[in-house]
């Protein structure tokens, strides 16, 4: 499904990756773990579609060679097709939990009263029905994370892509957080690849991708799920 091929990325004189491969398995999780500095975030975000790679590197959706789109065709493929998770949840505090959730379904297309139906659906799912109309800032932030993994599933997209998403929460909203993403994954069989520090949820993921040094070293799959 996801396919990377000589991913390099430079800032400056800085070599932050150094010729990436991977392969992201459809229907499952993939951990990417390393020490700070190793390039994860960087990776995560050209896989993304969020940063491109230096010329020559490839991304590809399915054989669609998303590096060689323009940038609408980009913008819409992105809004089409990948779902993403923050550290800190990026939700607009103007807007209520339904309208945020809502939001890309309605830029790409969906009518305003249809997206706001499929948003409260979803938080409903996620146990945060007594949530759907109030803002951010009257909820804990646990459910504002519960929230955003909503929001990047409303589309229905190819994968989700999560940067450090526990990283501001407590041991048992981190748990929690991190069941859900298993949960979606065996009931609606949803793609995760998730940068963390964290561990314990990396031992549990489906795919190990170890990286140091802008280069991955070790790829594990664990056969225990």
């Amino acid at each position: 499904m996801l396919t990377a091929r000589g991913i390099h990325k430079t800032f400056g004189t800085l070599e932050v990756l150094k010729g990436i491969d991977l392969d992201i398995v459809p229907g499952r999780v993939t951990a990417i773990v390393g020490p700070s500095g190793a390039g994860k975030t960087t990776l995560l975000q050209i896989l993304g579609t969020l940063s491109a790679p230096d010329k020559g590197g490839k991304v590809l959706y399915d054989e669609v060679d998303v590096t060689a789109l323009n940038d609408a065709r980009l913008s819409a493929f992105r809004n089409r097709n990948i779902g993403f998770v923050f550290q800190f949840h990026q939700l607009l505090p103007e807007f209520t939990m339904a309208e945020n959730v809502a939001m890309p379904a309605i830029i790409g297309g969906m009518g305003r009263k249809e997206a706001l139906i499929e948003a409260s659906a979803l938080l409903d799912k996620f146990g945060l029905h007594d949530r759907i109309g109030h803002r951010p800032s009257e909820l804990s932030g646990g459910e504002c994370q519960r929230a955003a993994v909503a929001r990047a599933l409303i589309n229905r997209p190819q994968v989700i892509f999560a940067d450090e998403p526990s990283g501001s929460l407590d041991s048992r909203n981190r748990a929690e957080l991190y069941s859900l993403f298993f949960e979606l994954r065996d009931s609606l069989g949803a793609t995760f690849v998730i940068v963390t520090h964290d561990e314990t949820f990396a031992a549990q993921a489906d795919n190990i991708v170890h990286m140091a040094d802008g280069r991955i070293v070790k790829i594990e799959t664990n056969t225990h799920q």
